[in-house]
């Protein structure tokens, strides 16, 4: 159930389908997808208006070479990072990252999605949603019993959203740079 790493042991559900499209029916076809290199240009913009919408811009931007690691992840078969992207007519509206990691309580992969954005043209037309309910498929797909996130408490929006499709654990996050 794992593979060797540089680093130890890495759970073999990290390798889990980076490959299959699926088709979410809206007015248009909607397709969650995996991102292939190709879509670096269209992903970037979007990334760049993820961390634009949480306050890393200009002096606060991430620093590139985080962008830089950030993708090639999604590409490396050892690496438990995965990314999916939404696309319209040839068009990315969203993205998500979502990783699998152990934890102390429970057997099975935990699945971790990280980052969830979409245009603002595309917002409150099923997007967001797609990209949720393919990370919950993938984690699935990958014997996770679990999915989780979290949102900064300004973002009234997106919680009207995730509040129908998951439960809110009460758990307070707490963070030091250090």
């Amino acid at each position: 159930m794992a593979a060797m790493s540089g680093d130890g042991i890495v759970p073999r559900a990290c390798a889990v389908r980076r490959t299959g499209t699926i088709v979410v029916g809206m007015k248009e076809s909607l397709i969650i997808r995996p991102v292939t290199r190709s879509d670096l240009p269209a992903w970037r913009s979007l990334w760049d208006g993820y961390n634009a919408f949480y306050g890393r811009e200009d002096e606060t931007a991430l620093a590139n070479e985080i962008t830089h690691t950030t993708w090639k992840r999604f590409f490396d078969p050892l690496e438990p990072v995965h990314a999916l992207v939404a696309e319209q007519d040839g068009r990315l509206l969203g993205l998500t990252h979502y990783l699998f990691h152990r934890s102390t309580i429970q057997l099975g992969l935990n699945c971790y999605l990280q980052d969830l954005f979409t245009i603002e043209a595309a917002r409150g037309k099923g997007v967001g949603r797609a990209l949720i309910e393919a990370v919950y498929r993938r984690a699935k797909e990958a014997g996770s019993p679990r999915v989780y996130w979290q949102t900064h408490e300004t973002n009234l929006t997106a919680m009207r959203l995730y509040d129908r499709l998951a439960t809110r654990s009460g758990f307070l996050v707490y963070s030091r740079l250090i």
